[in-house]
């Protein structure tokens, strides 16, 4: 599932931003739910969930150690 994902923690990515994880997060729920564009009914559902796994990837990425990878920017000025 969400084969197209890339991953996104160093170092594979070390320099990912705030704009992958949101790209990674849309390309999720769209799965997920199914939709690639919601319907207007369910727009906000469908964006409050996109927001929800960003925010989640972010915090996940900003708390894992990789050796020998730097220092996450949200841990570095955290």
């Amino acid at each position: 599932m969400c084969r197209s994902i890339k991953t996104l923690r160093p170092p594979v990515t070390p320099d990912a931003t705030e704009e992958d994880y949101r790209a990674a997060a849309l390309q999720y729920v769209r799965k997920v739910s199914g939709f690639r564009a919601p319907a207007a009914h369910n727009r906000e559902a469908f964006d409050r969930a996109v927001d929800a796994v960003a925010e989640a990837t972010s915090r996940l990425l900003g708390e894992l150690e990789v050796r020998g990878a730097p220092a996450h920017p949200a841990r570095a000025t955290a």
